[in-house]
């Protein structure tokens, strides 16, 4: 038996959905993690089985630990939206959706509860582990779209995920660092996958991901060091 049969508990089928747009033979090589933002779970699932709405995800996973599977892994859902990472720009054919019920900053975020983030860890090991996707491109919604959004935001526990191999986990510097000048900083920003369009929006980005306790936008020594040590341990292979 499939083990998506185990950790799935429904199938609510989302019209929303096309073809992915990958070489032959290519699979998707990212995980992207949600919020609802929705005020409830049946607000969000009616919204993703609205055509009209032009909005669905792979997987929804509500507060209780219920997964909902509403497209096949094999399609193109639309979670993702305008949105880049590591130079990809078309986010949606290139990773797996997965929204976590969560009213989100607009309806009162709140943490992410125990039930649901263990229902999470399993679902993602086994995405993780059949598409062969890389811990460094497990990301939240705000990576890829620092701009527009901020979900899953600065209460998720990526730790969590880390301890599994799941996602990078946040570095531990035994110093500050400063770029040589804001350049160099956001050049190193780019390099691990960020956008750096809008400057201000990625940093904000990178902080609510590696530093939540203080998300300003600005360079700091301590996000210099961070920086650095993500794309060294990613580079040496130690993050993979």
């Amino acid at each position: 038996m499939d083990l998506r049969s185990w950790l799935v508990h429904h199938q609510v089928p989302s019209p929303n959905w096309n073809a992915r747009k990958l070489s032959p033979g290519a699979k998707p090589w990212m995980v992207v993690l949600h919020y609802t933002g929705m005020r409830t779970v049946a607000d969000a699932l009616e919204r993703m089985c609205n055509s009209a709405a032009e909005v669905s995800a792979h997987y929804m996973i509500d507060e209780d630990g219920t997964v909902t599977q509403l497209v096949d892994e094999e399609h193109r859902a639309w979670h993702a939206g305008r949105s880049s990472w590591r130079g990809e720009t078309d986010i949606n054919s290139a990773s797996i959706g997965i929204e976590l019920v969560n009213p989100g900053h607009e309806f009162g975020y709140r943490p992410f509860p125990d039930a649901q983030i263990e229902a999470l860890l399993p679902l993602l090991s086994d995405i993780v582990q059949r598409h062969g996707i890389d811990p460094a491109n497990v990301v939240g919604h705000s990576d890829v779209a620092p701009a527009r959004k901020q979900d899953p935001g600065e209460l998720f526990p990526w730790e969590r995920l880390a301890r599994h191999r799941l996602a990078l986990a946040v570095p531990r510097p035994t110093m500050r660092l400063i770029y040589d000048n804001p350049g160099a900083f956001y050049l190193a920003l780019e390099r691990l996958g960020y956008d750096i369009t809008n400057e201000r929006a990625a940093v904000r980005a990178f902080q609510r991901r590696f530093r939540p306790k203080r998300v300003d936008g600005e360079i700091d020594g301590q996000c210099g060091a961070l920086l650095f040590e993500l794309l060294l341990e990613r580079d040496l292979g130690r993050a993979t």
